[in-house]
């Protein structure tokens, strides 16, 4: 009799898993686009007497825009999951990109994109906590660094495949409204299956309530925080959470910079086509979603301090690679090179990145406030990914790519610092647990 229970919550499980997967994924549909099309974008405003640079900067300012919303919505709004639960943050989430998406397919000025691209940066602000939300009432928290491992490749898969597919729209002759439209697609899909499929929680189907980690924050709170002042406190007294989110503010810089530019400078700087540019952008979240699954794995078996010591190992080794890539020179000469460094960056990066707001977010904040914790993380993260669009933007017409590169291999050197301090601070705080 009891492998009967055993196997249901096992299918119960998958089954959110690939919710949570797939709609997530398809957000990033609803992300890549604008990357992808902003050489199109470029060549269309380009009809309306607008400069290659001045284009460049106005979709950079409708970037940042876009980034600045998400930010805001992560800190103001992301913890309503932890009172109206995550299920309903997601499908948000993946509806509001879906509508918003269409929204700029129908649009063709300026306004118009930025009203749109505001409207869906601010709808998906909440869909990442709400994910966080949900696994934390599924999963136990021995297995929060694969699941949230196995998870944050969703984003990877999901913004990988949406550039290798939209490229290849691109090469047989579709236009930018076309992408966007194909983003949307996707994304009502998945908005339909979780709304049929998804659960909020595995008690809903009669089975026992996930195990939080028992060092989390409310770890002696029984229910869910009385009052806004009760459940964001105890988060911002923790000198470890600071420093969490400050590791955020530091990697989203340099990780919305290679989101937002990769197509752009693979067209602009080696003289990629407009497809392959597209396609081949989609090595940084490819080669992503293996480190993060190495991540994941590597996190469960060294560890909490296990995983600031990946974040510090990896954002010096993020560091070196940008320096690599600075050297690299205009033209097809360098343009293997280029991808290939480009890889070793999302690898050193992204792996130790997806546990910010997701693994670390669980571990601080437990059931209680895990949507919370993981909405500060990422909004303050977000906070510095604003930078990405108008102010590199800016550098790259003022001092080239190369410039950029220098400056984001020294704010991924200070990163490294803050995750060294971040190990020494768990270290502490376990061999209290471990005394006490």
């Amino acid at each position: 009799m009891r492998g009967t229970p055993e196997r249901s919550l096992r299918y119960g499980q998958l089954r959110t898993i690939l919710l949570l997967f797939g709609g997530y994924a398809a957000c990033y549909y609803c992300r890549a686009d604008l990357s992808v099309a902003t050489p199109l974008l470029v060549e269309e405003l380009g009809k309306q007497g607008v400069g290659h640079s001045e284009a460049i900067v106005r979709i950079g300012s409708i970037s940042s825009l876009g980034v600045l919303a998400y930010a805001l919505g992560k800190l103001f709004l992301t913890g309503l999951g932890d009172y109206w639960g995550g299920r309903r943050n997601f499908l948000i989430g993946v509806g509001g990109a879906a509508v918003f998406t269409l929204l700029f397919a129908a649009g063709g000025t300026i306004p118009m994109f930025t009203l749109a691209w505001v409207g869906n940066r601010l709808t998906q602000s909440i869909g990442w906590a709400g994910l966080v939300k949900v696994s934390s009432r599924w999963f136990d928290y021995s297995s929060y660094g694969s699941i949230v491992g196995i998870l944050s490749i969703s984003y990877l898969v999901g913004d990988a495949a949406a550039r290798e597919q939209m490229g290849m729209l691109i090469e047989r002759g579709y236009g930018w409204r076309a992408l966007f439209l194909f983003a949307a697609i996707a994304a009502a899909v998945w908005l339909t299956a979780c709304l049929l499929w998804l659960r909020e929680s595995r008690t809903e189907l009669g089975h026992t309530e996930a195990k939080p980690n028992p060092l989390n924050l409310f770890a002696a709170a029984q229910s869910r925080p009385a009052s806004v002042g009760a459940l964001l406190l105890p988060l911002l007294r923790s000198r470890a959470f600071l420093l969490v989110c400050l590791l955020s503010f530091t990697c989203t810089i340099i990780r919305e910079s290679f989101n937002t530019w990769t197509p752009v400078y693979l067209r602009d700087h080696l003289g990629y086509s407009i497809s392959h540019s597209a396609g081949m952008s989609a090595i940084f979240p490819g080669v992503g979603a293996a480190s993060v699954l190495l991540a994941g794995w590597l996190s469960d078996r060294l560890g909490l301090n296990g995983r600031s010591l990946l974040l510090s190992l990896g954002l010096t080794g993020t560091a070196a690679a940008l320096l690599v890539l600075m050297s690299v020179r205009p033209g097809p000469a360098g343009a293997l090179l280029a991808v290939v460094v480009i890889g070793v960056i999302a690898f050193c990066l992204l792996g130790p990145y997806s546990y910010l707001g997701g693994a670390f977010a669980l571990d601080f904040g437990g059931k209680q406030a895990s949507a919370a914790a993981s909405g500060i993380i990422d909004g303050i993260g977000y906070l510095g990914g604003v930078l990405a669009g108008d102010t590199v933007a800016r550098l790259s017409v003022a001092f080239g790519w190369e410039g950029v590169f220098v400056i984001l291999a020294t704010v991924s050197a200070v990163a490294a610092v803050c995750a060294g301090g971040l190990h020494v601070l768990n270290t502490r705080a376990a061999a209290r647990t471990t005394h006490g």
